[in-house]
């Protein structure tokens, strides 16, 4: 039987009611709502991340690859798709590739003008990640016959052209000549990002290549993603090693870099505020120790009177230090999950999509990051009760049993 343990175990019981009872129910709610916020913090900090990403790559992918321009325009020359995508399709850490082409417009209807962006895509390589923004209606379909004449506008287009699901608009491309086309909108979309909603309109890239009178094997561009997005850096380095010399390629953090930035800056953030979380669940469990061992002098004297060793005596200190920990560490658990499972499933606190680009705090699972997170405060803790166990080896059993 382990004695350090087993006393332990009997003070446990023997501090109800004493001033260490309210300062150990003082150290567990501390570790409880450390843990408790740092789960919550994670989660909403992944949610956001994944949300905005997703977001930004259903527009743009991890890459996109086009004809190199000097002018930045939207409208780009054309380049050959079917033998790009095939050269792509070689390198293993390429997923999908989606070929695209932008084209500048006017839609006019009985009471607005509006100028936008008309974006042509393709479900050749698989489905469209645009189809996780649709709001309204129902995605577009690619006939095989002809090209599709339904369109989806984003909600803030539709909005300030009053347009809905089912209604048509007229679409004047500026050329020569200049063409006109009648679309159906079949669907609403929604980002909550004005660098998307407020300028593009999807449609069927067939629609484009008829107007630029481009045979089916031209293309804008391609936009690729990746399997790994973490890997984009040397798999863009590889990808351009590789390109013919008049195609250029960009990375998705490089086009929305202040998207990026924002996110990299709230990490930091969440980061000094777990640290700060951390030191203050510490320095209450050091202090609760101390407390302990204080209250206790007498009977660490009676102790070492009687034999026990100062290994012993830290021993029975660190098992009420552990008990301690995972008190905390269960409470919090239960909190932080709980509170996460409720607002994954009820969307129980909104957010204003004007200010934060979606209409809910978002959640994200993460096993791997719970665990890290448990084991950061469970070995922090850990070594917040060895510290002040040292001072045990200070005291002199004559003295500790005169203590009072």
């Amino acid at each position: 039987m382990n004695v350090s343990r087993y006393i332990s175990h009997k003070i446990d019981g023997a501090d109800s009611g004493s001033f260490t009872s309210s300062v150990t129910k003082i150290a567990i709610i501390s570790i409880a709502m450390g843990v408790a916020v740092m789960i919550v913090s994670f989660a909403i900090l992944e949610g956001f991340r994944n949300e905005i990403q997703s977001k930004i790559f259903s527009f743009g992918a991890h890459l996109q690859i086009s004809k190199y321009d000097t002018n930045n325009s939207l409208e780009v020359e054309p380049i050959g798709g079917p033998s790009l995508v095939q050269d792509l399709h070689r390198f293993p850490q390429v997923q999908t590739i989606q070929p695209f082409a932008r084209k500048t417009a006017i839609i006019k209807t009985r009471e607005e003008v509006l100028g936008v962006v008309l974006k042509g895509i393709s479900e050749e390589d698989g489905q469209s990640p645009m189809r996780q923004n649709l709001q309204a209606g129902t995605f577009l379909t690619f006939p095989d016959s002809a090209a599709s004449n339904d369109i989806l506008l984003s909600r803030k287009v539709a909005d300030k052209l009053r347009l809905k699901v089912g209604d048509d608009a007229l679409f004047y491309f500026i050329q020569n000549p200049p063409r006109v086309r009648k679309f159906t909108v079949k669907g609403i979309y929604q980002t909550g990002l004005d660098e998307f909603d407020e300028v593009y309109v999807i449609g069927d890239i067939r629609q484009i290549r008829e107007l630029n009178a481009w045979p089916d094997s031209l293309v804008g561009g391609v936009e690729v993603v990746l399997k790994d997005f973490n890997r984009l850096d040397p798999v863009a380095e590889t990808l351009y090693e590789n390109l013919r010399y008049d195609l250029k390629l960009d990375k998705i953090t490089d086009q929305y870099a202040q998207l990026f930035d924002w996110l990299q800056l709230l990490n930091r953030n969440v980061i000094i505020f777990l640290v700060l979380i951390i030191f203050v669940a510490t320095f209450n469990m050091v202090a609760t120790i101390f407390i302990m061992i204080l209250e206790r002098t007498n009977m660490i004297g009676v102790l070492k009177a009687i034999g026990a060793t100062d290994r012993q005596i830290r021993s029975m200190f660190f098992f009420r230090g552990l008990s301690l920990t995972l008190r905390g560490m269960l409470f919090g658990n239960l909190v932080g999950l709980g509170f996460c499972a409720i607002q994954y499933y009820t969307h129980l606190i909104p957010l204003d999509p004007e200010n934060y680009y979606m209409d809910r705090v978002p959640i994200f699972w993460d096993p791997t990051i719970i665990v890290i997170l448990n084991a950061a405060v469970f070995a922090t803790s850990l070594l917040a009760v060895l510290i002040p166990t040292y001072l045990i080896s200070r005291i002199k059993p004559v003295t500790a049993i005169k203590f009072d």
